[in-house]
């Protein structure tokens, strides 16, 4: 609910910004939120609406944290990130796909989230617009609203398997037009944007002078292997800035320990803008991200892995059901489900399937309008519980085309 003194006639007044923060795009969290409620009241929910690990940081990250608190690193630390943990990033870099990156193009920020805050704030100015492919990560809307700056989406049709196409980012240009912003391999969708299709990509934002972000959060977890960074194309366009964590590919979500990758002009004022949020993350718990970055391969390896076999798993269950439109993923950490052949949409089935079965899953339309008729499966559960929540899905779709309940 939005404060009253927000909403005009109070002596109180916040600033234009906060209030464009505050404005979430559909009520698909509310399944999400309320299913939380459940599982707190002793209910048995199978929880699968949101992107976190359900297992814990591997033990030698967490471990390098302890020693370092244990050996009195409690004090500040550079507003870039310490030198070891910049240089250990530059150089994982450099050996797993030869990208010529040096400590300063580095900043260390408090997750991915925090690093696309400050590449917006860095970036964009009121009335600039940003083009960004639909369905979009959640925060991407109030993100870019928080500069002042206007998104602009181009839709990613599943037709086309949710796949990018360069020409109708090309249609969306227009004179106001300062960034595109992609997510690859993607969230929700879990694709992932080939080679040829970057180069065109980087070769459509050097044609226009714009900015190419880049949040590159799920590299790690592409099934196989095959990620392609936009830092590949730098020697091609100068205004490249990607942002990355250890979120996904290590299990390290609570530890909010991101970077941006930029150029060193730009990583000035990131610096800057980092030294007057945060001032420097805490030193152990960079110690701990210096462990992830210097064993990364291992870690993502073997958490990739494992994402495969349950996506694999559950969409090989859900195919029983020719109802369920299923979008198998070449990444990351969700499956997602068309619904619009029971005759609901995202939210009314994600709401029936929690009341019904005790299953929850991410309504579409969080990721916008274009997926209304979507829900997100979060992989994030053991295999037992997904294997139980794909019968529990089978049943209920089952039970809603014996009912004819719409």
């Amino acid at each position: 609910m939005q404060p009253a003194s927000a909403a005009g006639g109070d002596a109180r007044r916040f600033a234009a910004r906060v209030a464009r923060v505050a404005e979430r795009p559909g009520g698909g969290w509310a399944v999400h939120f309320d299913a939380v409620e459940r599982r707190q009241r002793g209910e048995e929910v199978i929880l699968l609406s949101i992107g976190d690990h359900e297992f814990a940081t591997p033990a030698s990250i967490v471990e390098a944290a302890v020693a370092a608190l244990r050996a009195g690193q409690h004090h500040y630390t550079p507003a870039a990130g310490i030198g070891e943990l910049r240089r250990a990033i530059a150089a994982f870099y450099a050996d797993k796909a030869a990208i010529p990156v040096t400590p300063e193009n580095i900043v260390v920020m408090p997750g991915a989230q925090g690093g696309l805050y400050a590449l917006f704030q860095c970036l964009l100015q009121t009335g600039d617009e940003v083009l960004v492919p639909e369905p979009m990560y959640v925060t991407y809307p109030e993100t870019v609203a928080a500069s002042g700056a206007r998104l602009v989406p181009v839709p990613l049709t599943a037709q086309r398997g949710f796949a990018l196409e360069v020409e109708a980012l090309a249609a969306g240009i227009s004179g106001r037009t300062r960034a595109v912003l992609i997510n690859t391999p993607h969230n929700p969708t879990g694709t992932v944007i080939p080679r040829e299709t970057m180069a065109e990509l980087v070769a459509l934002c050097r044609r226009h002078g714009l900015w190419l972000i880049s949040d590159e959060v799920y590299a790690g977890m592409v099934y196989g292997g095959g990620h392609v960074s936009a830092l590949a194309f730098t020697d091609r366009h100068e205004r490249i800035a990607v942002v990355e964590s250890l979120s996904k590919s290590c299990a390290m979500t609570g530890w909010r320990v991101g970077w941006t990758v930029t150029p060193p002009d730009l990583a000035y004022y990131l610096e800057h803008l980092a030294g007057v949020i945060t001032y420097g993350l805490p030193p152990f718990v960079q110690q701990a991200a210096v462990e992830a970055v210097t064993r990364i391969e291992r870690f993502e390896d073997e958490i990739a892995g494992l994402y495969e076999r349950r996506a694999a798993l559950v969409c090989d269950a859900l195919a029983a059901d020719p109802d369920l439109v299923l979008h198998r993923p070449r990444a990351g950490m969700f499956v997602m489900l068309g619904v619009a052949r029971f005759g609901l949409d995202g939210e009314r089935f994600a709401r029936r399937l929690l009341e019904d079965a005790g299953v929850s899953l991410l309504p579409g339309e969080s990721f916008g309008p274009r997926t209304r008729d979507w829900v997100r499966l979060g992989l994030s559960a053991s295999e037992a519980e997904l294997a139980e929540a794909c019968r529990r899905i089978l049943r209920f779709t089952a039970a809603l085309r014996g009912s004819g309940r719409r």
